[in-house]
């Protein structure tokens, strides 16, 4: 164990000498990778800001079934105990909104209050708002609709929650192409460490050759290339976790004051600390691979 311990503190020792031997080499590789981690790592800060809000949106949409102007005021009522007794295990709820509860409602608005009051009766129907239950809205909402729609009395059936789907639908799209980039941005820091180390082993390759002859196994000839890019990827992942922050910080300026013209407050923040753990540690570990890949091709001499 002592002995394992020995060889890599010594080739963490000789990775750090090789880093500190080109300083400038090594800091511009880790600002590439660092940038080039850093477009993910802003994608996710969005998508987990924006996810709570999302949550607490109402995800069962509500069906609104608007009753003919020439309905009686029994009509509504009547259709609401029909919707609960024959679709009652496809809604969580059903609330009828008369046509003068709509008209007040309305006229509480300033904005509608003078128009309102220029018109001679009341142009509002009454209608019954169903809440959903369950999951799978979009087929059964349209299903129920289509029967709704066929029922004596309905002029017309709207699905209100319609922009909750669209929402989900776009966050789901954001998550895919968040995915798609961050593979992106892996394949390109792969190619950033494999290159780096295939200049480092090239350059170094008398001292490799050397090193065989005295008996050097391929574990200790490879191990500070492994550093090399382990360590490279892990202190760009930190580096793009503060540039990242400082970002934000730049960012949220203006987002909060967007949200406050909406009466909200939203800020954009980076995940959780034990998921930027991970990011670093997976960037380590993608900087190995890459640099095992790359002194696995590039020291057969």
């Amino acid at each position: 164990m002592n002995a394992w311990f020995r060889q890599h503190r010594y080739a963490l020792g000789v990775t750090l000498r090789r880093l500190a031997a080109q300083p400038f080499s090594s800091l511009a590789n880790i600002l590439v990778i660092a940038l080039a981690l850093a477009v993910p790592l802003m994608g996710a800060a969005v998508l987990v800001s924006v996810q709570p809000i999302a949550s607490s949106l109402t995800t069962g949409p509500e069906v609104t079934v608007f009753l003919r102007t020439s309905a009686p005021a029994s009509a509504a009522p009547a259709l609401a105990k029909r919707i609960q007794t024959e679709h009652g295990a496809d809604i969580a709820g059903v609330q009828v909104v008369t046509r003068d509860q709509a008209l007040a409602g309305l006229r509480a608005n300033p904005a509608w209050s003078d128009a309102l009051a220029v018109l001679p009766q009341n142009p509002l129907p009454d209608a019954v708002i169903v809440s959903l239950a369950g999951s799978d809205f979009a087929e059964r909402a349209a299903r129920l609709a289509n029967v709704w729609r066929q029922w004596d009395g309905v002029d017309n059936v709207q699905l209100d929650s319609e922009w909750v789907q669209r929402l989900q639908a776009l966050l789901r799209f954001a998550n895919i192409g968040l995915l798609l980039l961050s593979l992106g941005v892996a394949i390109a820091v792969l190619a950033t460490v494999f290159n780096t180390v295939r200049m480092q082993a090239l350059s170094q390759r008398e001292e490799i050759t050397v090193a065989r002859l005295v008996g050097a196994t391929e574990r200790f000839v490879r191990r500070p290339f492994l550093y090399l890019g382990a360590l490279t990827v892990g202190a760009a992942g930190l580096l793009a976790i503060v540039g990242s922050l400082l970002g934000l910080q730049l960012l949220n300026g203006a987002v909060r004051e967007l949200a406050r013209s909406y009466g909200s407050d939203f800020a954009l923040t980076l995940p959780s600390g034990a998921w930027l753990a991970a990011f670093i540690l997976g960037g380590a570990l993608l900087g190995a691979f890459s640099a095992r890949w790359s002194v696995t091709r590039n020291t057969r001499f």
